[in-house]
């Protein structure tokens, strides 16, 4: 997969689907957001992990300068698209010059380099590339098969499985998910992380995904194509079949509700 096209060709879509948007319209995935806040959310974003890249930031410290120094968002829709195409620009140059292994600061402890950006990227065009289209009424166009299962793979790796280092893990059960459309599968362990945060005082009781073991024997399967797994893993739609035990569903269910942008 080259995440470069990946993300220069997500990108552009989202851009053009949303120049042609109302500004205020709602987008339904991201109901807080309207076109112009989802422009800026991605602008934003490809502003912030350019700047990473590009100044070498491995410390908390200095993604506090990145973020003191970010532009003002632009007062209108033209000076959006035009920021958008100048972060994009700056962002993909950066990853077209640096090699995966090259450190740089990233929100997860257990990757602090350029190929986990590389791949979040990949998947946050992709999935605000939807958002957009979902904005403006359009068809959902179509995601690339090894982006879609590598979309699910970083939701199974990553997006599901942050646990704080205070936190318990309790496992309810192990799910299969499957591409209807190719041989991919994997396994993952669901169930809920529980404990109370030591600055804030504050008692969670989260669901958490993380990767099963390879001979682990699921209980519940979800199926669907790669695009479709991918969207629903992502919480923006996607048709699945999920069957099998009820505690494991639910647990399923509860992880995917519990979403992220």
């Amino acid at each position: 997969m080259d995440a470069v096209t990946v993300i220069d060709t997500e990108a552009r879509r989202f851009a053009a689907v949303l120049a042609d948007t109302p500004p205020a319209a709602r987008c339904p995935t991201c109901p807080e957001w309207n076109a112009d806040d989802l422009l800026w959310h991605l602008t934003e974003v490809h502003l912030f992990w350019g700047a990473i890249l590009a100044t070498g930031a491995t410390t908390d410290a200095a993604v506090e300068q990145i973020e003191a120094a970010k532009p003002a968002r632009p007062a209108d829709t033209a000076g959006l698209l035009e920021l958008r195409a100048s972060a994009t620009a700056a962002l993909l140059a950066q990853l077209s010059a640096l090699p995966d292994d090259e450190p740089r600061w990233t929100w997860w402890d257990a990757d602090q380099t350029v190929g986990f950006t590389r791949r979040m990227q990949t998947h946050e065009a992709t999935m605000h590339r939807v958002d957009a289209e979902l904005t403006a009424g359009l068809p959902i166009s179509p995601i690339a098969t090894n982006v879609a299962t590598a979309g699910v793979s970083h939701c199974i790796d990553v997006m599901w499985g942050w646990l704080p280092d205070w936190a318990t893990h309790t496992a309810a059960a192990v799910v299969a998910l499957e591409a209807t459309d190719t041989d991919w599968r994997r396994l993952l362990e669901v169930g809920r992380w529980t404990g109370t945060g030591p600055e804030s005082g504050n008692s969670f009781d989260e669901p958490i995904g993380r990767p099963a073991a390879s001979d682990a024997e699921p209980t519940a399967t979800v199926r669907g194509t790669a695009q479709d797994l991918d969207l629903w893993a992502w919480t923006r739609g996607g048709e699945v079949e999920l069957t099998g035990d009820d505690t494991a569903l639910a647990a399923m269910n509860a992880l995917v509700a519990n979403g992220h942008e």
